[in-house]
C-alpha cells in the first residue's frame, strides 16, 4: 500500500496497463474517414488528410484513439512513420 497526494491508501498497482500492437495499412486522401477490421486483425485506416507534414498521422492517432476510448497520448506509431504500412501501439487500462 501507498499513501496518494490526500494522504488516503491507495494499491500501486490498482490499475494495469495493457498494450496492444496492430498492424495498420493508411489510405491517405481518403473522401471519408473510415477504418475496418481485417480478418487477421489488422486495420484498414482511411484519412481525410494528405501525407504531408505529419498531417496524416496526427488524424490516425485521433481517431484511433476515439475508436478504442483512450486518449491520444496512449496512442502510438512504432514503426512506419512515413510509411503507409504502419505498427500501432495502444496502452488500455485495465479496471
Amino acid at each position: 500500500m501507498m499513501l496518494n497526494s490526500k494522504g488516503d491508501r491507495s494499491d500501486y498497482n490498482s490499475h494495469s496497463l495493457t498494450t496492444i500492437k496492430k498492424p495498420v495499412k493508411v489510405k491517405p486522401n481518403a473522401k471519408r474517414q473510415h477504418i475496418q477490421e481485417e480478418a487477421d486483425g489488422s486495420l484498414t485506416v482511411s484519412l481525410k488528410s494528405s501525407p504531408v507534414d505529419g498531417k496524416a498521422n496526427e488524424e490516425l492517432i485521433k481517431l484511433l484513439a476515439q475508436k478504442f476510448h483512450v486518449p491520444k497520448s496512449k496512442v502510438s506509431i512504432k514503426l512506419g512513420l512515413s510509411s503507409r504500412q504502419k505498427l500501432i501501439e495502444i496502452e488500455l487500462e485495465n479496471p
